[in-house]
């Protein structure tokens, strides 16, 4: 679990889907005169091993390969497709889950039986990238107990920020409706100030 999922309160079944889901930083607005700067934690081979590494998602000595890199990164690319769709409306975008049942292919899961008779879903690989089907189990167990509904994109276009929804209808919008939703709300104000004018 990160300082960033820990600081807003993301479940720790979905820690890892957060976080790496949230490794494109993809954010591009103005806040208090500074213009927020994009960045990626995954832009390399390195990179990818070293964010796999804090969350204890990689063996010692494990290379990634350039070809393992492309996989992982289009894996994120189809988590956050998937995300960015309103939760009632992610299971009927074929497009979206066509392209994420393919980038789910190559992460298959075995169920085990953990120490205390727990059944868990474990890695069918046994490489580089077997640290990753820990990502796709929450993915699993987040839609099968209903708290991936809960896991959005900020509507706000200049962010695009994953977020825990923890409002109790579940229908917040923005990742921080002091910062975004701020500025969305403002926005649509001045847009129907100037359609009235």
């Amino acid at each position: 679990m990160s300082r960033e999922s820990r600081k807003f309160n993301v479940p720790d079944e979905l820690a890892n889907l957060y976080d790496f889901t949230n490794s494109l930083d993809v954010r591009h607005f103005t806040y208090h005169g500074v213009q927020h700067e994009q960045d990626d934690e995954l832009k390399g081979s390195r990179e990818l091993a070293a964010w796999m590494t804090e969350r204890e998602l990689l063996r010692a000595g494990t290379r990634i390969t350039p070809e393992a890199f492309a996989t992982a990164l289009r894996l994120r690319t189809d988590f956050r497709a998937y995300l960015q769709c309103d939760p009632s409306e992610r299971r009927k975008n074929r497009r979206v889950t066509g392209a994420l049942n393919e980038a789910l292919k190559p992460f298959p899961l075995v169920v085990e039986t953990g120490s205390a008779g727990r059944l868990t879903l474990q890695s069918a690989r046994d490489d580089a990238l077997a640290g990753l089907s820990v990502v796709v189990a929450e993915f699993y167990n987040g839609s099968a107990d209903g708290t991936l509904d809960r896991l959005k994109m900020c509507a706000a276009e200049e962010c695009r920020r994953v977020f825990f929804d923890r409002s109790k209808p579940a229908t917040r919008r923005w990742c921080m409706s002091t910062l975004c939703g701020n500025r969305m709300k403002t926005r649509a104000y001045r847009e129907r100030r100037r359609a009235v004018g």
